[in-house]
C-alpha cells in the first residue's frame, strides 16, 4: 500500500519505480519499497533526532568586491526582520548558516546568512549566492530523486534531483580550484540529507560539469537566486534519509522521469524550478552520455536561465 500524498500522486505514473518515504517513527523511520516486479516489502532501519534548539543568527556582515554590483545591493546592509516562529525549528536553525555571496560572474564578494539570502526582498535588490545540485546515478543508470519534506522553508513537498544545497563560507568550502569547495559541500549535504556515508562519496568521485544562474520565488517571502554548480555522481550508495529533509525518494529511469515531468506540467505534482530548468534543458543529453561526460564539461560558462 502506498503511503502519503506523494506516493498516491505518483503511484500511477511511476509503476516501475521504488519510492520510499522517510518518516519519523520514534527512533527509526519506515521505508516501503515497491519493487519493479510489483512486490511490496517493509524495511525499518536507521535513526534520527529532532528537537534541535534554534541558534541565534550571526550578526556578521561582510561585503567586498565589485563596486558596480555592490551599488545595487548596498542598501541590503540593514536586513529585513522576518518572523520565523511558525516554521520548523530544525530548518530555522539552518537559516543561521553563512552562505557565499557572489556577483553575477560567480566572484566571491562576502558572506550572508542563509535566511537573508533566501528572502525575496533581498533577492529583488540583487543578493546572489553560490549553490549546487547533485545528480546521483546508480550502476543501473537510474537517477536518485527526492521529494523535499514539508518542513523545508523553500519549495516544501516538491520533487527534485538527488541533493540541492549551498557551500558555506568556511575555508574548506570556499576553496575554488576545480570547484573542490563545492564538491566538499556536496559530500557533506549528501550525508546530512540522505545519510550517505561520506566515505562513499569522496569529492574526487563527484564530477563538476557546469553552472546555471537562475532566480525563482517559492512564496511571497522566500525564494532562490543562485549560481548553481551541476554535479554528477555515478555509484551505488547506502541511504538513510533524514525525514526532516526528505519526504520520499526513488531511483527512476528516463521514462519514469519523463512521466513525472508530465505530471508536473499537468499540475498533479510540484517540482523545484531548478530541477525543471535542468531536466528540460540538459539532463537527458547528459544522461545519455554518462560514460562520456567530459565532452560536456563547461567550467568557464555560466548558463543564464
Amino acid at each position: 500500500m502506498w503511503r502519503g500524498p506523494a506516493w498516491l500522486a505518483l503511484a500511477g505514473a511511476l509503476r516501475g519505480g521504488a519510492w520510499a518515504a522517510a518518516r519519523g517513527l520514534g527512533s527509526s523511520y519506515a521505508s516501503l519499497l515497491l519493487s519493479s516486479r510489483g512486490g511490496l516489502s517493509t524495511e525499518i532501519s536507521g535513526s534520527w533526532f529532532s528537537g534541535s534548539v534554534c541558534g541565534s543568527e550571526p550578526q556578521h556582515r561582510n561585503f567586498s568586491g565589485s563596486a558596480g554590483f555592490l551599488g545595487r545591493i548596498k542598501h541590503i546592509a540593514t536586513m529585513p526582520e522576518i518572523n520565523t516562529d511558525d516554521l520548523d525549528e530544525q530548518q530555522v536553525q539552518l537559516l543561521a548558516e553563512m552562505c557565499i555571496l557572489i556577483d553575477e560572474n560567480d566572484n566571491k564578494i562576502g558572506a550572508e546568512t542563509k535566511k537573508n539570502c533566501h528572502l525575496n526582498e533581498n533577492i529583488d535588490k540583487g543578493l546572489l549566492h553560490r549553490a549546487f545540485s547533485v545528480f546521483l546515478f546508480n550502476t543501473e543508470n537510474k537517477l536518485l530523486l527526492q521529494q523535499r519534506s514539508d518542513a523545508k522553508i523553500t519549495f516544501p513537498g516538491c520533487f527534485t534531483n538527488t541533493c540541492c544545497s549551498h557551500p558555506l563560507s568556511t575555508p574548506v568550502e570556499l576553496e575554488e580550484n576545480n570547484a573542490i569547495g563545492v564538491r566538499r559541500a556536496a559530500q557533506r549535504r549528501l550525508k546530512a540529507e540522505l545519510g550517505i556515508p561520506m566515505e562513499q562519496v569522496p569529492p574526487e568521485d563527484i564530477s563538476y560539469l557546469t553552472r546555471i544562474h537562475y532566480k525563482a520565488q517559492s512564496d511571497g517571502i522566500w525564494g532562490e537566486h543562485e549560481i548553481d554548480y551541476i554535479l554528477f555522481v555515478r555509484k551505488n550508495v547506502t541511504l538513510d534519509p533524514d525525514p526532516n529533509e526528505i519526504k520520499s525518494y526513488c531511483y527512476v529511469t528516463k521514462k519514469e522521469l519523463e512521466e513525472l515531468l508530465e505530471k508536473a506540467a499537468n499540475g498533479e505534482i510540484k517540482i523545484t524550478p531548478w530541477f525543471k530548468i535542468i531536466a528540460e534543458t540538459f539532463l537527458f543529453k547528459w544522461w545519455d552520455n554518462l560514460n562520456h561526460l567530459n565532452r560536456f564539461v563547461e567550467h568557464e560558462k555560466i548558463h543564464r536561465m
